[in-house]
């Protein structure tokens, strides 16, 4: 994989010895986390983590990354490799490994019957497993509108479980918001994702609030972050395409509404307009958010 900068380099170094430059201050460093699954066309499964990794990862961590969020974990691997390799892998490319998406989705028949049997052994051996990565923080990434109040209540009691198996492990067990949690529950007016922090416990769950989705469900992510202060401190940076680019995504009140409670903040991409690869974009991201001064160099405790 070539890196990105080459031509741009040799484009300014052309420049440079023809006319006179200005002196640059290079942007800061700064804590920022990539959501892996951004770089899945490079880094989406065991094949392409396996012929791509060493490359990929020392390329985001030259972008100004310096820590990822997993999308990949499996039967107690990521990538297909070992916890202790992903690890050494990630700090080898400079990164450090801080958190993941991974759940176990209940089935109807495990809501119905209020059974958590099965999830439980499949938690027990992910979090072995997370702890072994030297992961901080767990998200699941998803779980539908339940179809009840009953419904509901078990989805509630469900994570509320979850997040004391990892609080006693020493991990920090989220949730991770789309659009459609901002659904009302069927025969309600209460809308789901308010239920559902309303009803897990602060100290079991927290909720990593994704900034474009709660755009696009026509909500205020300020206002959100406000009613919910304390329960946020990992959020998920993302706008339509690069960072700052559509219109649709105010990150400045985002961040100084969040700033109070944050531990750090995760960067994610889901595609391109074609104008630039994904790579790109994941470049100008990092550029954004290291020249944006209502970012802070790092938020952690």
């Amino acid at each position: 994989m070539k890196h990105l900068l080459t031509a741009a380099l040799a484009a300014t170094m052309l420049t440079a010895c023809t006319q006179p430059q200005a002196v640059e201050t290079e942007a800061p460093k700064k804590d920022i986390c990539i959501q892996l699954y951004s770089v899945r066309t490079v880094l989406g499964d065991s094949a392409s983590y396996a012929e791509n990794h060493e490359t990929a990862l020392r390329e985001l961590a030259d972008m100004g990354y310096t820590d990822v969020e997993a999308a990949n974990y499996s039967n107690g691997k990521f990538y297909g490799v070992a916890p202790e390799q992903f690890k050494s892998d990630c700090n080898a490319a400079g990164l450090n490994p801080l958190s993941s998406h991974a759940t176990y989705g209940l089935s109807d028949e495990e809501l119905r019957n209020h059974d958590f049997t099965a999830a439980m052994e499949w938690w027990d051996k992910a979090i072995e497993a997370h702890k072994a990565a030297g992961m901080t923080y767990i998200v699941t990434p998803w779980n539908k509108v339940p179809a009840s109040p009953e419904e509901a209540r078990t989805i509630v009691d469900y994570h509320n479980q979850v997040g004391e198996k990892c609080a006693a492990a020493g991990l920090k067990y989220g949730y991770h918001t789309h659009s459609h949690e901002f659904q009302k529950i069927p025969g309600t007016d209460t809308v789901w994702i308010e239920y559902f922090m309303d009803n897990t416990k602060p100290e079991n769950m927290f909720w990593q609030l994704d900034t474009f989705w709660a755009v696009k469900a026509g909500v205020s992510p300020v206002a959100y972050i406000k009613k919910y202060a304390g329960r946020l401190p990992l959020l998920h940076v993302k706008d339509l395409y690069e960072l700052g680019q559509s219109g649709m995504v105010d990150l400045r009140p985002i961040f100084e509404a969040a700033a109070p409670g944050l531990e750090g903040f995760v960067v994610e991409q889901e595609g391109t307009d074609g104008t630039h690869t994904i790579l790109e974009g994941m470049e100008m991201n990092a550029d954004y958010l290291r020249n944006a001064d209502f970012v802070k160099p790092s938020y952690r405790k």
